[in-house]
């Protein structure tokens, strides 16, 4: 299978109830201290769909993050994933959840193998399974020759790409990726994009990915904008322009944000 079928059939697994929210924050707030990160925030993401946390660095992303991912303790409001609920049932909900973080988080001293079969053994993968899933899903990104390999011998895109593989192994229905396209060239930021995308439309799971970059907005995407903790927007492209009284989704970030002069790779 050639790169441009990369990731596209890679998730199998059935999915929960899709009458059930893939992820629902209700008044969830969070300090670091006395500094407050997030200040009651709440939405919900319908399972199948592709949705858009758009912030400026800073903006409380990767705080809620590490919520969702229950790696902090949500002591002021609820999360759910698919009706479990983050703190009181996180097993139930982790077992729906990958996720890729901003950092890279490869043992470089370790091979791809090594690295993806050590995740699968956390969630109790059998090795023979394990490795099946890994040579599945390394061929369909066109890597499998480079199993063996040392993660440090890989460039940026390609390690983003078995950080991706890795958050699949376990078949979550619920993806968050936290700025996975940062520091990456134009052709790896496009290709990941487009093949999560193709997660969406062809096996309907669902997404939150979170990005300060414009461009990686379309039209269909639910679109949540954060601010200095503070949640600003929600709906789609068009309702958050609409609401905004703006013409385009630049000029309404522009706005909801704050900011005179944005330039971060935005639409015209």
């Amino acid at each position: 299978m050639g790169p441009n079928n990369e990731l596209k059939t890679i998730h199998a697994k059935a999915l929960p109830d899709t009458n059930v929210p893939a992820l629902e924050l209700t008044s969830v707030s969070y300090f670091y201290g006395k500094r407050q990160a997030l200040d009651d925030i709440s939405f919900s993401i319908a399972s199948g769909r592709f949705a858009v946390l758009l912030g400026l660095n800073g903006a409380g992303k990767t705080t809620l993050f590490s919520l969702i991912s229950h790696l902090f303790a949500t002591r002021y409001g609820r999360i759910h994933v698919f009706g479990n609920d983050v703190d009181r049932r996180s097993g139930d909900a982790l077992r729906h959840l990958g996720i890729v973080f901003q950092a890279r988080t490869l043992d470089l001293d370790l091979t791809i193998h090594q690295n993806l079969s050590y995740h699968a053994s956390l969630h109790g993968i059998g090795s023979r399974e394990a490795n099946r899933r890994i040579h599945d899903l390394m061929l369909s990104i066109d890597m499998s020759d480079r199993l063996y390999e040392k993660a440090r011998s890989l460039s940026g895109g390609q390690i983003r790409r078995v950080e991706i593989v890795r958050a699949l192994l376990h078949k979550p229905s619920l993806l968050l990726l936290d700025e996975a396209t940062v520091g990456l060239d134009i052709k790896s930021r496009a290709t990941i994009l487009r093949d999560i995308r193709k997660l969406v439309e062809e096996k309907g799971i669902s997404v939150l990915w979170a990005t300060h970059l414009i461009d990686e907005v379309n039209h269909a995407d639910q679109v949540i904008v954060l601010n200095q903790g503070k949640l600003v927007a929600n709906g789609t492209m068009h309702d958050v322009v609409k609401d905004a009284g703006s013409d385009t989704i630049n000029e309404a970030f522009s706005r909801l944000t704050g900011i005179v002069s944005l330039n971060v790779g935005g639409r015209p």
